[in-house]
């Protein structure tokens, strides 16, 4: 009698125990900050400020359809500035942000999903430019523009060559055609397609120094077990060649 009341009760203990974690797993809801950072994320009336369906573009499209085969609820908001949003991913649980590239010094600061795209790194001078470059160094005699907080300019800054940033990466179009600054750092296909929506256009690639790929970053309190359910969705999405036509809409 008592051996048959001890397996129920263990029995039971083991089935609310799944059942709590079932729960829990099914209510698991993340915070998720972008910028616009076209054309992978954007907000559709081109301010600053967005939140849902309000957002577009290629790893806008990519995550959601990710969370929606994972099963996990989300929000959605596109913030400014870069800095603000990085800081929140990184401080508070049950947040992440995108896109954003995966370098050695932010490996373990965050949890990672991805890749979602490319992203390489770019030297853009205006079309009438004589700048020939070689190597990164011999950008070191120009004025650079960058983007404030982003990866690229922080690699450049590491290296001594001190750019001109910015708060917003468009910016630096209007600053190149306005001889304000020699070169613009920035990501291709981004930087190309932000001129594009500054009426700026005939810009040309002086050097291509680096490629990156650019992933979604989640705070590290997030579950491993999300993270694997999202990083299989997106290898699911992958296989399939959605990744793939999702990018093919906006490029």
């Amino acid at each position: 009698m008592f051996k048959r009341l001890f397996l129920v009760l263990v029995s039971a203990s083991v089935f609310f125990a799944a059942g709590a974690r079932a729960a829990q797993t099914s209510g698991t809801s993340l915070v998720l900050l972008t910028e616009n950072f076209p054309p992978y994320n954007m907000a559709t009336n081109g301010k600053n400020f967005a939140q849902g369906e309000n957002i577009h573009g290629i790893a806008v499209d990519i995550v959601r359809e990710m969370f929606k085969r994972a099963g996990i609820n989300y929000s959605l908001t596109l913030r400014f500035p870069w800095e603000r949003i990085y800081k929140l991913a990184l401080e508070q649980p049950g947040y992440g942000v995108f896109v954003m590239a995966r370098l050695p010094e932010r490996e373990a600061l965050f949890k990672w999903v991805g890749p979602i795209g490319p992203d390489d790194w770019i030297m853009l001078a205006r079309g009438d430019s004589k700048i020939a470059l070689q190597s990164l160094e011999q950008a070191r005699n120009y004025r650079i523009g960058a983007y404030k907080g982003d990866a690229i300019a922080e690699t450049l800054a590491k290296q001594g060559l001190k750019p001109l940033v910015v708060l917003r990466d468009q910016d630096n179009a209007r600053k190149l055609v306005g001889g304000q600054i020699d070169l613009w750092a920035t990501g291709d296909p981004a930087g190309r397609y932000l001129a594009r929506q500054e009426g700026v256009t005939g810009l040309k690639t002086v050097l291509r120094f680096h490629s990156a790929q650019l992933y979604l970053a989640l705070n590290k309190e997030v579950p491993d077990e999300t993270v694997v359910q999202l990083q299989a969705a997106l290898d699911q999405l992958r296989q399939e060649g959605l990744v793939e036509e999702i990018m093919g809409r906006y490029l």
